[in-house]
């Protein structure tokens, strides 16, 4: 079964392009298209968090979001990364930049409804195909 589904497989490319660029252009790594250590494990939590975030598929871009569901030292690592990786997005992710662009100009929902992360919807999946 997939982690991630529809809207937030886009969520995760463009954290993923983000991170690579930025890793890239600041730490020494082995291979071409590899993360370091650090950026691995912001990448990793990253994307924890996209699966638990509460607004599910409905998910506003994380600085419009009222939810800050990253914790204060990874919130920082983050935002430089965007700050940096972002207007660095375009040549190479054309279609990831101009969809986040779009997205961030979408209003926030409101409150989300309870359980409608993308991690509980893939358990009650899970436990739905399990008790058939």
């Amino acid at each position: 079964m997939k982690l991630l589904t529809k809207k937030l497989i886009a969520e995760y490319k463009t954290i993923q392009a983000m991170i690579t660029i930025y890793c890239r252009d600041h730490h020494q790594s082995e291979k071409k298209g590899s993360l370091c250590s650090h950026c691995a494990e912001l990448f990793s939590y990253a994307v924890t968090k996209l699966d638990r975030c509460p607004y599910g598929e409905e998910k506003p871009v994380c600085n419009k979001c009222p939810i800050h569901c990253y914790k204060p030292e990874p919130k920082e690592e983050i935002k430089k990364v965007m700050r940096y990786a972002g207007p660095r997005m375009l040549l190479p992710h054309p279609v990831l930049s101009v969809r986040h662009l779009i997205h961030a100009r979408q209003a926030v929902p409101e409150k989300p409804k309870p359980n409608m992360s993308n991690r509980y919807q893939r358990m009650q999946s899970m436990k739905n195909e399990s008790d058939e």
